[in-house]
């Protein structure tokens, strides 16, 4: 009888693809079941002995991650701070997928996946949206006062995390629906649903770093596709403004002339002053991880009156400000210089590809535009803290690197149409 080779090394290695697939997918919806799958997709790859690799930005993660350990060493609470290492384990969503995703067909699954999980926690949200105008009405109580402390948030604990998972799944569906080759009309209504339904979601949201964040990154989509539709952009604006669904014009003049306390602007200027101070006393190694909120009040300037305005002091509402004053400058620069070069990187892979449409153009340009949308997001927010944003953020850099792997290949650029031929996994 003749030996039969047995297939669960095969098996395992196309179940850590959907394993893995899967715990991008379901982020938006269950940073828990996010977190299982992510265990389990790693075990089979291991055990598949499929090869881990991870993209070459591994040397700024890497110093990111051992400024955190020795600012944690380094703190008066070693203890407290141990959340920050368990969080480590988040960013092992970008070896896991970059491991087991090889080709754009995969990144194409990864898209798929995110505008159906993006449509259906949007959808709970501007569900959210309704009820609590229904409860506003019931309560009789004036909404926009009762709404800036309990927007709407998804399947997330908090609004700023649902605006940054929003976020994400508009700009890879923009990039989607703007540079993908050959979209069947179902898909194309599909995507453009998609687009609508996480947009209103954002907007109903009324996060205004998120609105900034996405604008800018939506300009620079805008600008790569059709330049003179940038044009648009005001007219938008100004449509969106007049119809004001949802008080949003109220909340978009609030930027410039806050409401009271309301929405005021005045806690995040107290909290980067007090990050400053707390970065001039510890610029090598920060106040320590989780530390921020237990020694916010002794960095506090002497000048900022008391009781301080009411808001979340618990962190520094700006990923710059609070990795330095947290960690230390050298470990918020090893952070920026992280997205700097994810960001060339996807850049440099985009000059490489033919012209016209092309599924690799699609791809480097989503993920170009959520590092922007991040970059800019983080000025006002802490939002690589929340693991749901982070899980999302680091898939998609892990999907973009894929797509750089992919146009660096003789075979892809010498396709000349920029839409098939693909290099054979690994």
């Amino acid at each position: 009888m003749a030996y039969v080779k047995p297939h669960s090394g095969i098996d395992l290695k196309h179940a850590g693809i959907y394993l893995a697939w899967a715990c991008a997918v379901v982020a938006p919806l269950s940073i828990a079941a996010s977190q299982i799958l992510l265990g389990i997709a790693l075990v089979a790859l291991l055990v598949s002995r499929t090869p881990l690799r991870i993209p070459r930005i591994w040397p700024l993660l890497l110093l990111f991650c051992t400024g955190t350990v020795v600012s944690l060493l380094a703190s008066g609470d070693p203890a407290r701070g141990l959340p920050q290492i368990r969080k480590f384990y988040v960013y092992l969503t970008l070896i896991v997928v970059y491991s087991a995703f090889r080709t754009l067909a995969h990144v194409r699954s990864l898209l798929a996946g995110w505008a159906a999980a993006g449509s259906i926690t949007a959808a709970a949200g501007i569900i959210q949206f309704t009820q609590k105008i229904l409860e506003a009405r019931r309560l009789k109580l004036n909404f926009y006062e009762f709404y800036m402390g309990a927007r709407i948030k998804g399947f997330t604990s908090n609004w700023q995390t649902y605006a940054g998972e929003m976020m994400i799944v508009l700009l890879l569906l923009t990039a989607l629906l703007m540079f993908w080759p050959r979209l069947r009309k179902g898909a194309l209504w599909l995507g453009l649903a998609a687009a609508a339904l996480t947009g209103s979601a954002l907007l109903l949201n009324q996060t205004r770093g998120a609105w900034l964040a996405t604008a800018c990154a939506l300009s620079y989509l805008l600008w790569c596709w059709k330049r003179r539709l940038l044009l648009a952009l005001p007219v938008a604006l100004a449509i969106v403004l007049w119809a004001n669904p949802g008080s949003v014009r109220k909340r978009f003049i609030s930027t410039f002339a806050p409401h009271g306390e309301t929405d005021s602007n005045q806690q995040r200027i107290i909290c980067w002053r007090t990050g400053w101070e707390m970065i001039r006393a510890h610029p090598w190694f920060g106040v320590g991880p989780e530390m921020v909120g237990p020694e916010f009040m002794r960095f506090v300037p002497a000048d900022i009156q008391r009781p301080l305005p009411s808001g979340w002091y618990g962190h520094l509402h700006s990923v710059y400000v609070h990795y330095a004053a947290e960690r230390g400058v050298a470990v918020m620069l090893a952070m920026a210089a992280l997205l700097l070069k994810a960001l060339g990187d996807f850049l440099g892979a985009l000059r490489k590809l033919p012209p016209g449409p092309g599924e690799a153009r699609a791809a480097l340009h989503g993920a170009a535009a959520v590092v922007i949308g991040i970059m800019v997001a983080g000025v006002f927010e802490l939002n690589l803290g929340d693991s749901e944003v982070l899980a999302m953020f680091l898939a998609t850099l892990a999907a973009g690197y894929v797509a750089v792997d992919v146009a660096g290949s003789q075979t892809y650029r010498g396709s000349g149409n920029g839409a098939a031929s693909e290099p054979k996994p690994a």
